[in-house]
């Protein structure tokens, strides 16, 4: 595959104007948690029209150049792109007895390159699906792991990619995780925590309940807020009281 093409491509998708929109969205300021990204100013939508294009002849060489882009457009379409491996590969397993190792080899890609992985849009792409995916049947103790790690982005994927367990009605790792995090000073893990939450809450909402009354008092405000959304006001005026 060409990575020249691939980048000219997504360059010419792009715009000033919206570049300078991202980079402000995303907090890429000097101490913020984006800080030097860099944005082509592409719209989402596009970028997986390209992705689709070229992810047929990627090798994982091609995708480890374009992970290595200072540009982050480029290293969305390099997901995009392992991940429409991912999913093609897993339709073939009951044909294929070779491709649920190379399903293997696109996680153990994934899991190389979390150092570019390095803004919550990038982290919620793949972790939501494809490591949701892979590990719903398998040994969950990378995201324990990475509940410990120094990254903050790490610490995003050991949290979101319990959503796939939950939308499996698997509420352990998706609770346990969420415990092990309510200490964290990062807003976005605050979200990322609550988010799931809530999500659990739509499965199981005396399991939720539980997990309030057992943890509320040391939860982050957002957290809360947004673990109980869904709840009526009298009672979500009753959490936020506790």
């Amino acid at each position: 595959m060409e990575c020249k093409l691939l980048i000219e491509e997504l360059k010419a998708a792009g715009s000033q104007e919206q570049a300078a929109n991202l980079s402000r969205f995303f907090r890429t300021g000097p101490g913020q948690y984006g800080e030097g990204d860099v944005f082509l100013g592409v719209k989402v939508p596009q970028i997986y029209v390209v992705a689709k294009k070229y992810w047929p002849e990627a090798a994982f060489e091609d995708l480890d150049v374009l992970m290595a882009s200072p540009c982050h457009e480029v290293r969305m379409c390099s997901l995009a792109m392992l991940q429409y491996r991912y999913f093609a590969l897993k339709k073939l397993c009951r044909k294929d007895s070779s491709a649920e190792d190379r399903m293997a080899e696109c996680v153990d890609f994934y899991l190389g390159h979390t150092a570019h992985i390095n803004n919550w849009d990038l982290v919620d792409l793949t972790a939501t699906k494809m490591l949701s995916d892979w590990l719903l049947d398998r040994d969950k103790k990378i995201l324990y792991d990475f509940v410990t790690s120094t990254s903050l982005w790490e610490q995003r994927i050991a949290i979101v990619t319990t959503i796939g367990f939950v939308r499996n009605d698997r509420y352990d790792d998706a609770l346990s995780i969420s415990a092990l995090l309510l200490g964290h000073k990062h807003d976005l893990i605050h979200k990322a925590v609550g988010w799931i939450l809530r999500e659990v809450g739509k499965h199981d909402r005396p399991r939720l309940d539980t997990f309030l009354k057992a943890h509320v008092k040391e939860m982050p405000r957002t957290t809360l807020r947004y673990a109980i959304e869904r709840h009526t006001p009298e009672e979500r005026a009753y959490w936020m009281g506790r």
